[in-house]
């Protein structure tokens, strides 16, 4: 299995970072190794002092596809869970600095936080989904897909021109503003709605 994740999905996030708005969706990988699954601590890395929490929405492929029609996209997933995308964020000012590929600062180990799904027919609507992130009790993020600059259907539809996607890949659809530091001891907790999604401490 592959993780996908699109960056620069969310307008508010993209003003806090100063960025460009895409014209279509960005995306990167993320190996299987990134995975921290079922509340499993994440263990802050040495080689980095500034690992930022971005949470994400994430769709579970549940069929193969290639060159899929964003009409048809919608029968690709059934579930809906929610993630972390770790980020090196001091790693990668230096990639971005120097014009480098950016996976160092976001494909490491233990960077992609998932934990469990919710069936799909769970929402009346796709398009006006709530999610957050409460860090140590705090909220610190919050989302709705109706932000999306693109929607999870156009994700798939995009991504599939160029990637086989298989059954059991992961596609985080981006983050809202809010992102931060994490320090040790830090315990993030994810929501969909009122349904607590993961819990993380970070050690």
């Amino acid at each position: 299995m592959k993780i996908i994740c699109i960056g620069l999905n969310y307008k508010s996030h993209i003003e806090e970072l100063n960025k460009t708005v895409p014209t279509k969706p960005v995306f990167f990988l993320k190996p299987e190794t990134a995975l921290t699954l079922r509340n499993r601590p994440f263990f802050h890395p040495d080689f980095s002092n500034n690992i930022h929490y971005e949470v994400e929405l994430v769709v579970r492929i549940n069929k193969l596809g290639k060159h899929i029609q964003k009409k048809f996209a919608h029968t690709y997933y059934d579930e809906i869970g929610l993630g972390i995308d770790f980020t090196a964020r001091d790693i990668q000012a230096d990639v971005f600095k120097n014009a480098l590929p950016w996976e160092i600062s976001k494909a490491f180990d233990g960077s992609a936080v998932v934990n469990r799904f919710l069936p799909k027919t769970d929402f009346a609507n796709l398009q006006n989904i709530n999610f957050s992130l409460l860090k140590n009790k705090q909220l610190v993020q919050q989302g709705n897909t109706a932000d999306m600059l693109f929607s999870i259907d156009e994700v798939i539809e995009y991504v599939s021109q160029f990637i086989t996607l298989k059954i059991g890949d992961l596609i985080f659809t981006g983050t809202p503003c809010g992102i931060g530091k994490v320090e040790i001891n830090d315990e993030l907790e994810g929501y969909i709605e009122e349904e607590l999604m993961f819990k993380c401490r970070i050690k």
